[in-house]
């Protein structure tokens, strides 16, 4: 018999060709297959549902089609990728039967299932709106970075916090962990319905994140601990190795 939560559960993968740092980026190769199509496979590897990507570019469309996946052509106008995903959702589900949308960036060749899957947990809880993952900062680097963001959450569990603030500065002071958040998202439709129809907030646009825009209005994050960082790729050096994860994994 079919889980019903499957059934109910889409991941969404958003892909842009607009990349200044890595131009066409969702093309490029990794082991003999488009990146794009790579985060694709690692989807439909977690069975956590229903996997579709999202374009912008019909060089991209037609790549996903050919390796057997389902996609679906959005707007280039839109200014983040939970907008793209949003409107991915109302063209593949217009009756809304959905009811937990999971986002995966495009740019994650190397995500392994469980990593996926992790990011579900914390919608167990009905009181939850949305769900993200994070990973305890070793490299003392990290703990600086402004591109690293870290999570300010209270502890729940040994593995989860609930988010009170997102950050690119070095916080929370004092002795204790921090945590370097992870861009993959789930959401509860409704929650995901409410987070497109919100302007821009005052935090969002100081720390260009927009996650906190969901916190300004009151929406509940839960973060889930995960252990290692998936491999985000960025840049040619990021690009490599992928390439190089991947072709020893085939190998």
């Amino acid at each position: 018999m079919a889980d019903p939560h499957v059934a109910k559960t889409l991941v969404l993968i958003p892909a842009r060709m607009a990349s200044t740092r890595l131009p066409g980026k969702p093309l490029a190769d990794i082991a003999g297959l488009p990146m794009i199509v790579q985060v694709a496979k690692r989807a439909t590897e977690a069975n956590v549902g229903r996997v579709v990507v999202a374009v912008d570019d019909q060089q991209v469309f037609d790549a996903v089609k050919a390796a057997g996946f389902e996609v679906v052509m959005t707007g280039d106008h839109h200014q983040s990728g939970s907008d793209r995903i949003y409107e991915a959702l109302t063209k593949v589900d217009p009756k809304g039967e959905i009811e937990v949308i999971v986002n995966v960036q495009g740019d994650l060749p190397t995500i392994d299932a469980d990593t996926i899957r992790a990011a579900l947990r914390p919608l167990a809880d009905p009181a939850v709106d949305i769900a993200t993952l994070t990973v305890e900062i070793e490299d003392e680097e990290d703990k600086t970075k402004p591109s690293v963001v870290k999570v300010i959450g209270s502890p729940l569990s040994e593995t989860r916090l609930r988010a009170l603030y997102f950050t690119r500065v070095t916080a929370p002071y004092g002795n204790g962990p921090l945590y370097h958040h992870i861009g993959l998202y789930t959401y509860r439709r409704a929650s995901l319905e409410r987070f497109v129809s919100l302007a821009p907030s005052t935090l969002e646009k100081r720390e260009a994140l927009e996650q906190l825009r969901a916190l300004e209005a009151g929406m509940r994050i839960d973060v889930e601990i995960v252990k290692t960082v998936p491999l985000g790729v960025d840049t040619p050096a990021d690009l490599e190795k992928a390439r190089a994860i991947l072709s020893a994994q085939q190998g």
